[in-house]
């Protein structure tokens, strides 16, 4: 028998409620909240059983489509996943695809400026200078941002990566944990100096406690479907498995390199049906599981 699991119980301490009970509007006070909230974050990250790989492929698919936002596009959450998952190879994803291409890619590699770039709209160069900045983590996310606009004030895309990217080598991390765009607005784009500095300390004190919460829910359904992995028999499941804990969804299409179509088709449906995963179109066809 697979037990039940109480995902509503937090795995780890709480942020403490004064630390996102209200919006800082003073910048002493916003800075020491973002620190509060990333030192809470650095804890959450190293947590036992997060499946870290997928929470930072789930929070690029969320910072993609903010970015999206950014842009002035309409496409959603589905969208991006459908162009991410089920576009043909070779086929154009479209402006909103290469968005969350892009965030997906960054999402995986280590902080270098051979691994991250090339990102669109600026050159390698570029990469190599904001990784090389100095400075404290949101203060210097907030400059290579900044800076990057002002080289290439078309390049939404390539400064919200590499914004996380200072932030996160300035926190000791090995990858980019997508948190600015997802606690930015598009006129925080548009500030400079203290205020873009004030704009990215909120964002980062708004965005680290949703990017722990979704943590949490990872951590659950992780191992949910590590207690129902024991009872699936299909060939190449482990492996099946593994991949699901590591990307935000997947085609059964993407499977059959370890099974026939057809049975990567029975263990979507059954892990769906045993609780370990979600159908996450609603559709008949064109399917796309996930945790």
């Amino acid at each position: 028998m697979i037990p039940s699991l109480d995902c509503s119980a937090p795995a780890w301490p709480t942020l403490p409620g004064w630390a996102v009970a209200t919006r800082a509007l003073d910048p002493e006070d916003a800075a020491f909240r973002a620190g509060a909230a990333l030192a809470h974050l650095q804890g959450v990250r190293a947590a036992p059983g997060l499946p870290i790989a997928l929470w930072r492929d789930r929070l690029a698919l969320e910072a993609a489509v903010a970015d999206v936002r950014f842009s002035g596009r309409s496409e959603g959450l589905a969208d991006l996943r459908d162009a991410l998952h089920l576009a043909r190879p070779g086929n154009p994803l479209g402006p909103a695809g290469e968005i969350g291409k892009a965030w997906s890619r960054a999402a995986t590699r280590p902080l270098t400026k051979r691994d991250l770039a090339p990102l669109p709209g600026i050159a390698p160069e570029l990469v190599s200078r904001e990784l090389a900045r100095l400075g404290a983590p949101v203060a210097r996310a907030a400059l290579t941002l900044e800076a990057v606009l002002a080289d290439a004030p078309r390049a939404e895309t390539a400064a919200l990566i590499l914004a996380d990217a200072a932030l996160a080598k300035a926190l000791g991390w090995d990858r980019i944990v997508p948190l600015l765009a997802n606690g930015l607005t598009p006129r925080d784009l548009r500030r400079h100096g203290d205020e873009l500095r004030l704009a990215c300390h909120q964002a980062v004190a708004r965005a680290a406690p949703q990017a722990a919460g979704l943590a949490q829910d990872l951590t659950c359904r992780a191992a949910r479907l590590h207690a129902v992995a024991p009872k699936l028999r299909a060939k190449g499941a482990d492996a099946a498995v593994e991949m699901f804990l590591a990307q935000d969804a997947l085609a059964p299409a993407a499977l059959t390199r370890l099974m026939s179509d057809r049975a990567a088709r029975r263990l979507c449906d059954r892990l769906v049906a045993l609780g370990a995963l979600r159908e996450l179109t609603g559709r008949d066809s064109f399917r796309l599981y996930g945790l």
